[in-house]
């Protein structure tokens, strides 16, 4: 299979919004998804932009998309953060989302990052087994911990 990996541009939105809501809908949570195109090309090629994506093309098409932005830790230092890789379900196996990942590795080694992190559903076992082949080590004793928006407002109310 013929791909391109390629950094993404502003007028690509439109695709990486579909595959985010492809996503949503894999993970059970497809009415979940708020961003919209709008605020993907502000947030992500603004003045100060918030994330750098990658997007994967087969012949001309966007098929895949990987979304990292800058975090920090205060054990390790500079972090990158994976908050997602995606690959359209036709495409799942062809070697993309390897492609992808190797995008992100290679990106965060040009940062200097000093560890790259992302979560994956406990119940997705495709996809851990995917990173654990890749070397990433599944952190089976941690918790994803949000505050989700009505949550932060909340917690507003109450101090």
């Amino acid at each position: 299979m013929k791909y391109t990996i390629r950094d993404a541009k502003a007028e690509d939105m439109p695709e990486v919004l579909k595959l985010i809501k492809e996503l949503a809908h894999f993970e059970k949570e497809a009415n979940a998804v708020d961003v919209s195109v709008e605020e993907l090309v502000k947030d992500g090629f603004g003045a100060n932009p918030l994330f750098h994506c990658f997007v994967g093309e087969v012949n001309g098409k966007i098929e895949g998309m990987a979304l990292v932005y800058p975090r920090y830790s205060t054990w390790k230092g500079p972090v990158l953060h994976l908050e997602d890789l995606i690959v359209a379900e036709p495409m799942r196996g062809s070697g993309l989302g390897s492609a992808l990942l190797s995008s992100v590795v290679k990106y965060g080694h040009r940062m200097k990052t000093k560890r790259i992190s992302w979560e994956v559903l406990d119940w997705n076992e495709p996809a851990i087994s995917f990173y654990e082949k890749k070397g990433a080590k599944v952190m089976r004793d941690w918790d994803v911990v949000q505050l989700d928006e009505q949550g932060i407002e909340n917690f507003i109310k109450n101090l």
